[in-house]
This record gives structure tokens, sequence and C-alpha cells, in this order.
């Protein structure tokens, strides 16, 4: 490993001055090449093939490889040992990524992967010249592009000497033009005839640098003039000296001598005979066989579905220079696009050539008047930009990514059963990137992170929560319910989650202003200066800061409230011997002998509204269990389980987008937003013209389009995170009634629902009843002044913390920017004056009084006192992450998406999802709350109030 640093160093430079820098250049090319890919489709037709050498004469899995017993001792390194002999795959291929007659001018591939072991193969790929057309993987990304989707001699020609000289420069243009030109001048008539040379170098262990070629063994006898107007005479060809015997190369090596002779990094310069001779070092043998027999049909289709890289060998030979690195990214990128793992969404010439200058008109416009004050149709315009420009700027990926490439295994396939049913981590929902968004992914960033260990404590956040936050009077929001609040909870829960060390372990310490009272950190402990509760434990990252984190949820929509974020809890959960549903007592969440706390998939933060919803989406994963049991009754337990869960988080998902999203932003541009992002846009003409014009993935619903993570891996977001803090909507206390009469129950605070007596208390009172009487009252506005009294001393894990000074510390700690920083980096204008954000004279003042400029205002405090937009529960700033992540959350899903149809979910699933919601769920496990639902609005909005009859 030491030595192959050493080479590395030596032989190699970065583009862009680090490996880092390199990675996100070449991750842009795998993109660009799989664009490639989409284009010679449509010219090819058919499916997605590789985005070069799309057509292979010959596949066979049974050729053997066997190093020479007088291999020199500076060679023998690793697997190259003197008389070892492997088995191998080879497939020789035309080169052109459109598959097409074998008489047509091209180069010829060839790809060997030599099995060592089950855990060891090392694949070796080479082309039939001596050099490739390009230096480095820029100008191989960009002759591929303009060559792209070219089958006839006009768009060859249109593509060598118009579109390569623009991508390139003329005198760079030239160059390629002449080695293309001069390798596909060669008269192919049999593929065993060909030397074959590897494209740049490879380490061979401390031998440094070599290249290595696969030459016609000597004696490989002619064959008779071929028949080259057969589009497949090269495998016939080849078939019939199979039929006679075997074939043979030599694998031979060239040995590095100087960067002048023998660079490393310039893949376009030939490593003469004369300066670096070709050493034979082993023998290929391909066995005589019959390759026109059924078995030998089947094994070449499965090797066309075999994905080869140079970078799948051990870190002894791995490959060496620009274009081989850059192969690591782009190989993987369009071999998952090609087999139905990753995916293309191209966007149409008109939205690229409309789009720009429309996306400068509305930020102009915005400057002036926002985009919530505009008529509907052009506030729903403004916020299709608003969008695109956020997902082009604000999507930043923090996963530690490898850099520069390291050799690997190859892959192992992907799990059959993940293909059509959600893992219970999250891994595999992207099939190309298994631990995209898993549990233990790395939240992602909309803007930089600023870490400021000095301003941690500036200014006190006891002060900013009993200034700003602390609840003085109840401030309702009357347009929404209860049930809201503890919907988004219920939907957090689901999303995110940050690692707590143990109490006690490793805290966070936040002294107590002067002239505060003493703070009892723990239940009848001793009264403290400073505030004391758990840390957060980070991601290490070496050389910088400790700002990151790991969700321990996965970041997926997929349900795991419901279900747990692993498969023991997940089975745990479910009722014995095998049964597709999950356990019940009574129609209730079953007791977990945890102070009460019942067993369910995520139970931190447990409340009275939490156990409503867990409740209700257990039994509806048992109707959905039921029907689907009664409408296929040859399905097995186990599969009626999966499908159950993946409809229960579809329709989790649908309920929050077209329901809770437009009732707690009540306007009909967002309402027609929403609506659009899940069923697709209203019929009349002009939203269809405009999207077309514009935005044309946005014709349908999010559902019917393919996954798209735009420009960064999926993952949710600390920004994301912090403008989901919506603690004011929960009430410091509860009027309990019975729903049939409206007869009051009893008057609870926060504190007598909440942990172990919520069961108790739900149990009590009764499903229905509860939802009664969380769906008549009102939540708290998401304002400042408005934080529960009931969160700001509470007992958690044995701690006693203020929930809202915690908000403040986590926040400042895990470096989301101040508000004012937060606003600009979201594309609004920065604040020049607290009375920019607050009209009102005492808020103003205690600001003021707080904070020594906008500037250091916190981002909570910022977002809970700007004024929203007419109809909003919470600030248009924060609404700037929600249109971000919202749609994001949809359509990097597979599972929402391209795997969103019958054949997974089957058809009564997609039924299910389709004609459900929060009210049919309701009603289906409530009937008698019929009456009492708001007509023609959610369950969120408020209900219908029984007038007692008698008392209260």
């Amino acid at each position: 490993m030491a030595e192959s640093g050493q080479h590395e160093q030596r032989y190699e430079r970065y583009e862009g001055g680090s490996p880092e820098a390199e990675r996100q250049v070449f991750e842009r090319l795998a993109r660009e090449l799989m664009d490639v890919q989409v284009r010679n489709r449509r010219a090819g037709g058919g499916e997605v093939t590789r985005t070069f050498h799309a057509k292979a004469p010959l596949a066979v899995e049974n050729a053997r490889l066997r190093f020479h017993d007088d291999l020199p001792a500076a060679l023998r390194v690793g697997f190259a040992q003197p008389g070892a002999e492997y088995p191998a795959t080879v497939r020789l291929s035309n080169a052109s990524g459109i598959r097409q007659g074998d008489g047509s001018p091209d180069l010829r591939g060839a790809a060997v992967r030599v099995r060592v072991s089950q855990e060891q193969s090392h694949d070796l790929l080479a082309t039939s010249h001596p050099v490739s057309h390009a230096r480095n993987a820029r100008e191989f990304v960009a002759f591929a592009k303009a060559m792209a989707g070219a089958r006839s001699p006009v768009r060859k020609a249109f593509g060598l000497f118009v579109k390569l000289p623009l991508a390139v420069g003329l005198g760079t243009a030239n160059r390629m033009r002449r080695n293309v030109q001069a390798a596909a001048r060669h008269t192919v008539d049999s593929l065993a005839h060909e030397t074959y040379w590897s494209r740049g170098a490879m380490l061979w262990g401390d031998a440094g640098p070599v290249r290595f070629l696969f030459r016609p063994a000597p004696g490989t006898p002619p064959g008779p003039a071929p028949d080259r107007q057969d589009p497949d005479f090269l495998h016939r060809e080849f078939a019939r000296r199979l039929a006679r015997g075997d074939v043979e190369y030599d694998l031979c090596v060239q040995r590095f001598v100087d960067e002048r002779h023998t660079p490393v990094e310039d893949a376009s310069v030939e490593w003469q005979d004369g300066v670096a001779p070709a050493l034979p070092v082993a023998r290929l043998t391909i066995p005589g066989q019959d390759l026109d027999t059924a078995e030998a049909r089947a094994i070449a289709r499965r090797i066309e579905d075999l994905s080869f890289n140079p970078w799948y060998t051990t870190e002894e030979f791995r490959p060496l220079g620009n274009i081989n690195r850059a192969r690591k990214a782009a190989y993987q990128a369009s071999s998952a696009h090609r087999l139905g793992l990753r995916f293309v969404t191209g966007e149409p010439v008109r939205n690229k050539v409309l789009g720009r200058p429309v996306e400068a008109v509305f930020a102009l416009l915005n400057q002036y008047v926002p985009w919530h004050r505009l008529p509907t149709q052009l506030s729903l315009l403004n916020l299709v930009f608003l969008r695109k420009v956020l997902r082009r700027l604000n999507l930043i990926d923090t996963e530690p990514r490898e850099a520069p490439p390291r050799a690997q295994p190859v892959p192992e396939p992907v799990p059959e059963r993940l293909r059509d049913e959600r893992s219970y981590d999250g891994t595999y929902n992207d099939l190309s990137d298994p631990g995209m968004g898993a549990v233990g992914a790395a939240f992602g960033r909309n803007l930089e992170p600023v870490f400021r260990p000095d301003l941690f404590d500036t200014p006190n956040p006891v002060t900013v929560s009993s200034q700003l936050l602390y609840r003085e009077s109840f401030l309702p929001a009357t347009s929404l319910n209860v049930l809201a609040a503890a919907w988004i909870q219920f939907q957090v829960h689901d999303w995110v989650n940050h690692r707590r060390h143990r109490p006690g372990e490793r805290s966070v310490e936040v002294p107590l202003p002067p002239g505060s009272g003493p703070w009892h950190n723990t239940p009848g402990g001793p009264g403290e200066d400073v505030m004391r509760f758990a840390e957060n434990q980070g991601i290490e990252a070496p050389g910088g800061p400790p700002v990151l984190f790991a969700n321990t949820a996965s970041h997926w929509w997929d349900g795991s409230e419901v279900y747990g974020a692993d498969e023991q809890t997940a089975r745990f959960l479910r009722e014995a011997e095998g049964r597709a549903e999950l356990r019940l007592e009574d129609g209730h969440l079953p007791n977990g002998g945890n102070g009460g706390i019942p067993l369910t998939g995520f139970n931190d933060s447990w409340w009275m509204g939490l156990s409503a919803m867990h409740t209700l989406f257990a039994r509806e994963h048992n109707a959905v269990c039921a029907a689907l049991r009664a409408e296929y009754p040859r399905m097995s337990e186990e599969r009626i389980y999966q499908r159950a869960r993946l409809v229960v988080s579809a329709l989790i998902a649908k309920i929050h987008t077209v329901e809770w999203t437009p009732a707690i932003l009540a306007t009909e541009a967002i309402d027609i937003a929403l609506h659009t992002n899940w069923h697709g846009p209203p019929g009349n003409w002009l939203n269809q013209l405009g999207l077309w014009l514009f935005e044309s993935h946005s014709l349908t619903g999010i559902p019917k389009t393919l996954p798209d993570h735009h420009t960064a891996p999926y993952s949710l977001t600390e920004d994301f995170v912090t403008v989901y803090r919506m603690h004011p909507l929960i009430p410091d206390d509860f009027e309990l009634r019975e729903h049939q009469l409206g007869q009051r129950l009893e008057t609870v605070g926060f504190l007598d629902i909440q942990g172990g007596a919520a069961e108790a208390r739900i149990r009590k009172t009764g499903l229905a009843n509860t939802l009664y009487s969380f769906g008549v009252a009102h939540p708290g506005a998401i304002t400042l002044h408005n934080f529960p009294r009931s969160l700001q001393q509470f007992e958690r894990e044995g701690e006693i913390i203020d929930l809202s000074v915690v908000d403040l510390v986590r926040t400042r700690r895990r470096g989301v920017p101040r508000y004012n920083d937060f606003r600009e980096g979201l594309h609004k204008p920065r604040l020049r004056s607290f009375e920019e954000l607050t009209e009102n004279a005492e808020t103003l003042a205690r600001l003021k009084d707080v904070y020594r400029s906008v500037d250091e205002i916190d981002t909570v405090v910022g977002l809970f006192g700007e004024n929203p937009p007419t109809g909003f529960g919470f600030s248009d700033t924060a609404f700037r992450v929600f249109i971000l992540m919202a749609s994001r959350r949809l359509q990097s899903d597979r599972f929402l998406t391209v795997d969103y149809r019958p054949e997974v979910y089957t058809p009564l699933g997609i039924d299910w999802v389709e004609r459900g919601g929060l009210n049919s769920v309701i009603l289906r496990h409530c009937p008698e709350l019929a009456a009492l639902l708001p007509r023609g609005a959610s369950a969120f909005a408020p209900w219908r109030a029984v007038r007692p009859t008698s008392g209260s």
C-alpha cells in the first residue's frame, strides 16, 4: 500500500490540484457520458447500451490465463507468479457505442476478467490501437459527445469537423481526428489477428508503471477472406476458428522508462517498442468450442450483463493516469445506466434555451415583487424557476467520497429481493449506490456550513430563549388542528435523527446568564449555574472541523417510524408465526415495558399525538395486509408484509405532499404546486404550455418520472432539519372530549400525556375520542414568543432540558449559518436593520437588546420572526428549503418514481394509495367520526365540534 502511494505521488498529477477536485470533475464527466448513452440509444434504437463497445462478436467465460514459467523476478507480483494459471472471461467487441455491422470502420476492444479467487479478480481492458485519441478524460468525453448518435457519414463528419473543434480547439481536434482515422482505416478480417493495447498505464507492484497489450500468439493461422457484407462476419469467423481449435494471445507488458518517452498522464503518447520493449509474460487461451449452442448463447448473454472496469483489481495493479482515474466513475455510471440501476433525465433544448433568460427575468422581478404577491399563474412559474436555481446551487454533498479512486473487488450483484421491496435500513434504494440515504449516511447541506466555536454561546442561548421564544400567552394557528402538529413530528421521526452521546458521557454546557436562577440538570439533582445536555455524535472529518453528522434514521420516506430502521426491530414488531400484520393489543400499540413507552418503529419524544398517529398507521398496515391476502390468496405472508410497507409508506408521502403541506401553506398557488408534484398539473392549457416551454419534467406527477438526484447524491440536510423545528405547534394544555355528545372528559397538560403516561391516556380515552379532541383544537402558531412552556423544562432520558435552548445550541454547533447568511444563501436579500424583520415594537426592542447586529440573529429566531406570506404557517425563507427538499424526497426515491407501479406495489396497492388520504385512513378505523371531518378540506383543518347537550 505504501509503495502504491509512492508511485501515485511520483507519476500522477491531479487535475484541479487535488484528488477531491479531480473527483468532482470526473463525476460531471461521468454524467455527460450517460447523456451520450441516451443519444446513442436514440440513434441505434433498442435499449441503453455500453457507452462504447456496444456489440460483442465474442463472449466466453472458459478462457485461461497462464503466466510463463520464466516470468522475470521483477514482475513477480501478486497473482503474477511463474506458472500460475487462472480462469478468465473474455469479451471482444467493436468500439462504437451504437450496434452496427462488423464491416463499419471502427476500433476493436478486448475485456478480460481474470478470476484469481472468489474475492479477487483483475479486469484488463484494451483497444486495437497503440494510443488513445485523447490525452485526458476531458478530451475523451468531448470526443464522445461530439460523436454521440452519429451513424451516417454526414453526422460523423459534422461531429469530427465542427462539434469537436468547438469543444477542444482546432489543434487538439486535428490530433484526435488523425488518431481516430488512422485506427479506423485498419481493415479487420479476424479478431484473432488483432493486437489490443491498454489505454494508459497501470501499476505492476514494485516494478512500477507498465502498459500491457494482448497480441496474437505466434503461429496463429490466417483464415479465409470473410464475407464483409455479413454484419456479423467477425463472430462467424471466430466461431469457425474455435470449432477447429484454440485461439491464443500473448499478454505483454511495457515498463516505464521516463516521463518523456513513457508518460503516465498523457494517454495519447505511444510507448515505442524500441524504448519500452513488449515483454511476453503470460498466455491467454480461448479453448476450442461451439459458439452456436444454446449454452454458449446463454453465456454470451450473461457476459453482456457484466460490468468491466479496470479498477476491479487490487492496489498492486491499480490503473494510473488521468484517463484511467476517470474510468472508475465513468464506467460505474454508464454500466449502472445500462443495467437500469441509474437514470438520466434529459432536459429538452427548448427548456434550456428559454429557461435561463426567463430565470433572469424572475430574479430581477423578485427584487421588487416577491413571488407570492404575483398573480397565481405567474407565481407558479416563478416557483418553478426558483426551484431550478435551488437545485443547481443549494444541494451540497457532504458524504466522504473516495479520492483518489481505489482498486476494489467486483461488486456483489444487487440482492434480488431488494429490487422490488424496501430494505429496512434504506440501503439499495438507489441500486447504483447502495449506501445512498441509508442509516448512517451523513446529513447533506443546502448552504456551506459556518463553524464558529467562538460564537457558540453568543449571545447566550438562555437569554435568547427567555426573551424571544418563551410563550407568554398561547398564540393559536386557527386554520389548523393539533393533528397537524402530531403529523409533522410523526414524519420528522421517519426522516431525521442525530445520534447523541449517553447522558453524562459527553455534554454541552451552556452557562446561565447573570441573575437567572439555578438549573437542575437531572431529576432531584443539585442546582447548577450551567445547563447541561448530551452532545451529538459527529463524524470525524480529517483536517476539518467536526460539523458532519450521520442520520440514525434512513433519509428515505420509508415509514421507518412505523416499521423500524433495522430488520431486527421490524421483525420484532410483527405478529408471531411469520404473519404479515403488526402486533396490536386491542387495537393499540403493544406495551414495551419501558416505562410505559409502547413498541413501534421509533418512540422518542413520545406523547399522545404521536401515539394516535402510530396507532392509526399500524392499523392501516394491517388493513392493507388483509386486503392483499383476500385479493391475492397465493401471496406469501412475507410478500404481503413487504407490499403493505410500500403501500403505507407511499400513502404517508402522499398525505404529507397533498394534504399536510397545503394545509399549513394555505394558498392557491401552493395547493396547485403540491398537487402537481403528485398528480401532475391541472388540465388548463396555460399551465400545460408554461411547463412544456420551461419545465417539461413537471408535465406529469413525480410518481410517473424517473429518479433524479439533480446535482448531488440524495440526503436530507442540516438546513432541512432546522426549518422543521416547529415546536411552537404544540399547545401546553389539551381538552379531551368524547365525540358523540361533545362532553369534556378532562383537561390535561402536555406533561400529563407525554412519555409513559401517553399510552394509558389514549387507551382510556379511545382512539376516536383522541382524534376528535385533537381535530377540534388549534395548534400554536410558528412564531416568536410561542415556544411551549412544557418543553422548556421536561425530562428526557434522565436529563432535564429546555428544548428551546437545545434547538438554538444544536443549530449553531451543526454549522447552520445565522439567519441573515441563511436567507442570503437561499437567494433572498439580506436584512439591513432589525426593523426589516418585524414591526412589533416589543419584539423589536428585545431583538436589539439581545443581538448586537442583524447578522447575529439566530436562524431559528429569524425564521420564527419573519413575517410570512399570507396564508403561510411559516416563513418564506424556510419555505425555500421546503420547495427544494419536498420534491427531492419524492424525485430521488425509486419506489416513488420508476418503481411506483402495479408490478411492484400490486394493482390493489397502487389503487389504495391513489384513492387514499388521511380522511380515508381515519374513516377506515374510526368510521364513527365521518360526520365530524371537515367538508372539502383535509383532516388537518379544524373539525366540526359537537356542542355538548349538557355539562361540559
